[in-house]
């Protein structure tokens, strides 16, 4: 199991560039979640990036079922099933980066578990980049350069899958 980074508040602190009281109060009123390890407070990269992506409005964040089935585990949102890897159970948040998911037009073999069929939405273009807005059974959103958008000709309607490795998922209780 790989280690996961743990911050104090002060260091929270000075990552966000605001004052250490702040940070106590986020804790208090339970913006940001944090453990109580003894007398000591510390906050993980996972509970930080929640914390960053829910004030972001992100997309691809979602509540779920942790289910196993056999050797494999799943998180449950909907009618979807994600192919997940975590010692959690039971209810938990998910989140998955737009920009860790690739598109494709069609299947491949290849080492990611997650490979999810859906209609194109929506499109947003930027300056250099695009979100796609599929509907994989849940609303899922990946990021993609312009010139991808370009080259793959996506429009409204397409039919392309989303596909995630397994340790893209970040998972949180």
């Amino acid at each position: 199991m790989q280690e996961e980074l743990l911050y104090t508040p002060e260091e929270l602190a000075n990552i966000l560039k605001l004052s250490r009281y702040t940070i106590y109060e986020m804790i208090k009123h339970g913006d940001i979640r944090a453990h109580h390890i003894g007398r000591s407070i510390r906050i993980s990269q996972t509970q930080l990036d929640l914390y960053l992506m829910s004030t972001k409005q992100t997309e691809n964040l979602y509540e779920a079922e942790i289910i196993a089935d056999g050797e494999e585990k799943y998180a449950q949102i909907k009618n979807v099933r994600i192919v997940v890897s975590t010692e959690l159970e039971g209810t938990v948040k998910v989140m998955i980066r737009p920009e860790d998911i690739i598109l494709s037009a069609g299947t491949f073999i290849s080492s990611a578990r997650n490979m999810l069929k859906g209609g194109v939405t929506n499109i947003v273009a930027e300056d250099t980049s695009a979100r796609i807005f599929l509907d994989v059974g849940i609303p899922m959103c990946a990021r993609i350069t312009k010139r991808s958008l370009d080259n793959m000709n996506i429009k409204k309607g397409d039919i392309l899958y989303a596909v995630f490795k397994t340790m893209s998922v970040r998972i949180v209780k």
